[in-house]
């Protein structure tokens, strides 16, 4: 399956891929959802709540995945394997760290992903975030970097970490410093945020997206 999904060769489908998979391509994204918590909330506590959940997210997702998983595991990443390393696509030279189980990648984004969809409640805007999350990980298999399970169990971690940061520390902390209030709106989600705002966030991501695109071309 991983020679499968490996990269083929082509020149433009490496750099687009390699665009794709840094972070500082999609710094873009996290500031526009920044914006979206900042302007959606009342009290800089539920701001600094939302953001210190999204933060929390993240070290969870990572300590777990390049702390403690990769060194326990310690299983080859498929471009450090000896056995196939010589076989593996990779674009640029760049055969990452050692080790590959599980991909922090894959954690990273789809714990960001959970919460945020648990936080906005908007249907669209969780299409879009996960599938942002899986394009990521793709990223990790063409570019040689991880295995399907490193991807999978990745993304399993991460969906647990976003589940239990929401409901076992955002919400029963939310409740304490916040008042109730029942959104019925057809302008804003459930939980208070604005359609308007949440269609600005997918319009980065997409023009990110198509940003990327274009410089994989030149």
């Amino acid at each position: 399956m991983f020679f499968l999904l490996n990269g083929g060769g082509s020149l433009f489908m490496d750099e687009f891929m390699s665009v794709l998979t840094s972070g500082l391509t999609w710094i873009p994204l996290y500031i526009a959802l920044v914006c979206l918590v900042v302007k959606n909330n009342e009290t800089m506590q539920q701001i600094i709540l939302v953001v210190g959940s999204a933060a929390l997210c993240i070290f969870l997702s990572d300590v777990m995945a390049d702390l403690i998983m990769k060194p326990l595991v310690g299983r080859f990443r498929p471009s450090n394997d000896p056995e196939i390393k010589y076989l593996v696509h990779i674009a640029n030279s760049v055969r990452g760290s050692d080790y590959g189980f599980f991909s922090a990648h894959a954690a990273n984004t789809m714990s960001l992903a959970v919460f945020l969809c648990l936080l906005v409640r908007n249907k669209t805007f969780n299409i879009f975030m996960v599938c942002w999350s899986l394009v990521n990980c793709y990223t990790r298999i063409y570019l040689g970097l991880h295995y399907p399970l490193d991807i999978l169990c990745g993304l399993a971690w991460g969906t647990l970490v976003g589940l239990g940061v929401y409901y076992l520390f955002y919400s029963r902390i939310y409740r304490r410093v916040s008042v109730k209030i029942n959104y019925v709106s057809s302008q804003y989600t459930s939980t208070g945020y604005s359609l308007l705002d949440i269609n600005i966030v997918l319009s980065v991501l997409v023009l990110t997206f198509v940003v990327a695109l274009i410089l994989s071309l030149i």
